[in-house]
């Protein structure tokens, strides 16, 4: 404890623990001593002596000088897309899939291996210790590499989203000498046939007819989980006219009680049959509006027309070229066709939504 010395002979012991602990030094030392080391530049004045005694039990000393960890070899991670319906990402479901991997099995005869060097403690007398390293074994039972074929449940949590991983510990690639890698499956949503998703939103498109447009309708739309989300409008409906639905979107991957907000696009279909004298007529008393004859020239004539809308209480967006009335729920956007899909369910349900028990399907898994 008083010893002045004490930490110059700490010194000393951990510099013979480096030597004695490595197999090269150790033989170098016993040919020639410690000048050899020191001219062949095997001793490092620089190395920590803390990290070098309690290296090997284990401990490490963040920012040490020398330290040297074991780790051990581990086998290479299998990174895969699971692909998933929109709904099973807005019900939640659990998937079973089948995976080929290799797996040791014990085989005859015996092999080369790389095992972990043990620490052992031998007492040279009272108060006297030596440590040594010494290798386990030489040599291994053989093993070989057999497929197999491995059943895994997945479950798909209500609201994630692309990119989000699943990991299956120790289900990669196997290691001789060490521990298997891991097997990562990240989300993809396939294409879905009614529904594009951004974010926590839902966006679909609905076409109706001219008379539904003038005069008012009232239609269902089904949802992901096959509930019937009912629209009803009585004004005027313009093509390229979008309406939301708020807490119709899709659940929020953090709070399943919190939804995002459904938008609606609607496109008109006009009649494609011509329509006689007499009910030309009538439609042009019914409607009593006077003809717009306007003309521009293409473009910019088209962009020069819009901004005099402004005068009159109308707005117009140049980038998407299209027209909003600002006193009307209406507003006047494009979007874009929602691509084709097909596909699955669980956790809580939102409000007043009875949850379905989801039945696991099970897919085929190649690798």
């Amino acid at each position: 404890k008083n010893d002045p010395n004490a930490s110059e002979k700490f010194a000393d012991l951990s510099a013979a623990y480096e030597v004695l602990s490595n197999k090269e030094k150790r033989e170098k030392y016993d040919k020639c001593g410690e000048e050899c080391l020191k001219k062949d530049g095997m001793m490092d004045s620089s190395f920590d002596p803390f990290a070098s005694f309690f290296g090997d039990f284990g401990f490490h000393f963040e920012g040490g000088g020398g330290g040297r960890g074991r780790e051990t070899p581990k086998g290479g991670n299998v990174v895969m897309d699971l692909f998933v319906s929109l709904e099973e990402l807005y019900n939640g479901n659990f998937v079973e899939i089948t995976r080929k991997k290799p797996v040791m099995k014990p085989a005859s005869g015996t092999r080369k291996c790389n095992c972990r060097q043990e620490m052992q403690t031998r007492q040279l007398g009272p108060g006297r210790f030596q440590m040594i390293q010494q290798t386990v074994c030489d040599e291994c039972p053989n093993v070989k590499m057999v497929m197999e074929e491995r059943l895994l449940e997945i479950e798909i949590e209500q609201g994630m989203v692309d990119g989000q991983e699943i990991k299956f510990i120790a289900e990669g690639e196997p290691h001789m000498d060490g521990d298997a890698g891991d097997l990562i499956l990240r989300i993809k949503t396939q294409p879905h046939t009614r529904f594009e998703r951004k974010g926590d939103d839902l966006y679909t498109n609905v076409t109706i007819s001219l008379q539904d447009a003038l005069t008012g309708f009232t239609l269902d739309i089904d949802h992901l989980d096959g509930r019937k989300v009912k629209i009803t409008r009585e004004k005027v409906t313009w093509p390229g006219a979008r309406i939301r639905k708020k807490g119709e979107g899709m659940p929020s991957y953090e709070n399943n009680n919190l939804h995002g907000i459904m938008y609606i696009t609607f496109d008109v279909e006009f009649p494609k049959n011509d329509f006689s004298e007499d009910e030309k007529k009538s439609i042009r008393e019914l409607l009593k509006q006077k003809p717009v004859n306007n003309v521009y020239n293409g473009l910019r004539g088209l962009l020069k027309r819009l901004s005099l809308l402004s005068i009159t209480g109308h707005a117009w967006c140049p980038s998407q070229l299209v027209v909003r009335r600002l006193e009307s729920a209406v507003f006047i956007v494009s979007h874009p066709p929602v691509p084709p899909d097909n596909h699955f369910s669980k956790r809580t349900a939102p409000p007043g939504i009875q949850a379905r028990t989801p039945q696991p399907h099970h897919r085929q898994l190649k690798v």
